[in-house]
């Protein structure tokens, strides 16, 4: 499953484009969703607070690696290599 139209044509998508295609667009409900775990999980109460340190450490991390990707497509600093359709594809494996 590609992240972007890379496999149908010859460049990607940069500049607001990248909010017209299908995969990429899914970056906005991402980074809404993962902004909501990053609160729950700062609010919630555990027995271990150690679990939690960790836990937290991902939604952040997780988060913010989203919202980077999203701000350089849209800056359009992939220079149309088509090597950060894999680079993309590892960040949403996890």
């Amino acid at each position: 499953l590609a992240m972007s139209s890379a496999t149908s044509t010859t460049s990607l998508p940069s500049g607001l484009a990248v909010l017209t295609t299908f995969p990429d667009v899914l970056f906005i409900p991402e980074i809404i969703f993962g902004g909501l775990v990053w609160i729950l999980v700062a609010s919630s109460k555990v027995p271990t607070p150690m679990l939690q340190g960790w836990v937290m450490f991902v939604s952040v991390f997780c988060f913010v690696m989203s919202t980077t990707l999203l701000g350089l497509y849209i800056c359009g600093a992939h220079g149309g290599s088509s090597s950060w359709v894999t680079l993309v594809s590892g960040c949403d494996k996890p």
